[in-house]
């Protein structure tokens, strides 16, 4: 692609440039540079870099894996031994007696302040296999927040491709229309030397305009897409939205292409994100059944309890002083609900598991159906573009054939108007056959989560 470059000078000899003259060409001068300040080149990867250090949506995944990390941690604690401890400050009121039969009441003093404390430690010997399953479905979820992960930076990264390629195939489109114009304007300069000597017709210099027109409407067209796809572009992956992003078109038709068949696109297929998904959600449905079992087991802890209380209250009269004790032993609990409630859990979580298991066989499927349409579209998108090359080769031809017998008098304008549409249309369609097989490869890349 030709890079067209404005330059300035200012002219020094005989002719001296005014004071308005310099002022005009330095405001220009600046006003490039400004435009030039609002341009920035990207490379694919430097796209994906950024998008990675600023886009919201991999910064939220991010934050989901790293609290998936520390739930593991938080689940770790229930090995550790558990220690409370419960105080408590109360008034006593005094006391009143009375016979059995609600007569002879009488009023005895007690000791009105009353305090308690409470220091228990625990340490479980045996739950069931309940906290062992609970880390291991802490792990597993954090490993399924990896895969969420990956597949929204795929996700992500082919959503960015789409709108390079788009800025890309525009940018082609704006190069052939930009030719196009350049070929119409030397067309229209040399009907109006030929009406000069009476061998055209003003209606046809009229008709080749209204052309232009046309090709010059479809330019600006173009490049308002431009405009559209680079601000969303430049927004996703944290840049100033007003920068115009510019792609590397060299270095992407350099983009090496893998030549491979289906079944090395799937050779690896239980590393593909969607797969280790569906492989970890069957993983947790299995270990919710094994937190069933485990709550059909007792719980067995070692215990130490220190109590502190006073006053003596059993004593009559009351003592007014403080009493402590401590005692060790095993705790065993058991929850009797699990005798009537186990089996009504234990059957949802089997069925559940049997839906995990189906949609892993459905992912399987859709995986396969998909690798399958884009390598087919991979191939035809091959044949198009070499179909193209001679579309393009013959309509150039064509175009360079009509335009000297029109010239010689010896074609209608219909026919230049036909020759010059027909070589837009190819060339445009072969911009867009290029950018088609690179975003083929990267969609194959993105459904194997390898982009």
């Amino acid at each position: 692609m030709e890079k067209h470059f404005i330059t300035i000078g200012i002219i020094t000899g005989k002719k001296k440039m005014t004071k308005k003259g310099f002022i005009f060409s330095a405001m220009l001068a600046g006003s490039i540079s400004c435009m030039q300040a609002q341009t920035q080149m990207l490379t694919m990867d430097e796209v994906f870099r950024l998008a990675d250090e600023n886009s919201k949506s991999i910064n939220i995944h991010s934050l989901m894996t790293d609290e998936a990390e520390k739930a593991i941690e938080i689940a770790k604690n229930d090995l550790l031994p558990s220690v409370g401890a419960k105080a408590n400050v109360q008034y006593i009121g005094n006391c009143v007696t009375f016979d059995r039969d609600y007569s002879n009441w009488e009023t005895g003093e007690l000791p009105h302040f009353g305090n308690s404390l409470i220091l228990k430690a625990t340490q479980v010997i045996y739950a069931g296999g309940k906290i062992k399953n609970n880390i291991n479905l802490k792990r597993l979820e954090k490993e399924s927040s990896v895969q969420d992960e990956i597949l929204n930076r795929q996700d992500l990264r082919f959503l960015l491709a789409g709108y390079y390629l788009e800025i890309s195939k525009l940018s082609n489109q704006k190069f052939v229309y930009e030719n196009n114009i350049s070929q119409t304007k030397l067309l229209v300069k040399d009907m109006q030397a030929a009406y000069k000597q009476g061998t055209a017709l003003k209606s046809d210099i009229t008709r080749y305009e209204l052309q232009l027109q046309h090709l010059e409407l479809g330019l600006t067209s173009v490049k308002n897409r431009i405009n559209v796809i680079s601000y969303k572009l430049a927004s996703t992956i944290g840049l100033d939205p007003n920068i115009k992003i510019a792609t590397d078109t060299a270095s992407l038709l350099r983009l090496p292409i893998e030549s491979k068949s289906q079944e090395l696109w799937l050779n690896n297929k239980e590393e593909i994100p969607m797969m280790k998904k569906a492989d970890l959600n069957i993983k947790m449905s299995e270990n919710k059944i094994k937190s069933i079992k485990g709550e059909y087991l007792p719980d067995i802890r070692f215990a130490v309890t220190g109590e502190m209380t006073g006053p003596i209250m059993v004593e009559v009269p009351p003592l007014d002083i403080n009493f402590a004790y401590w005692f060790a032993g095993i705790e065993i609990s058991y929850n009797l609900d699990m005798l009537f409630k186990g089996k009504k859990k234990m059957r949802h979580a089997r069925i559940n598991r049997q839906k995990m298991i189906v949609e892993k066989e459905y992912a399987e499927e859709e995986l396969e159906n998909s690798v399958h349409e884009a390598c087919i579209g991979l191939d035809e998108a091959y044949t198009r573009m070499q179909t193209r090359l001679k579309s393009v080769q013959l309509a150039h031809e064509n175009y360079n054939i009509v335009r000297q017998r029109y010239l010689n008098g010896l074609s209608l304008i219909t026919d230049m108007l036909d020759a010059g549409n027909t070589q837009l249309d190819t060339e445009l369609q072969l911009a867009n056959d290029r950018i088609n097989i690179i975003y083929q490869y990267l969609l194959l890349k993105k459904i194997t989560g390898t982009l």
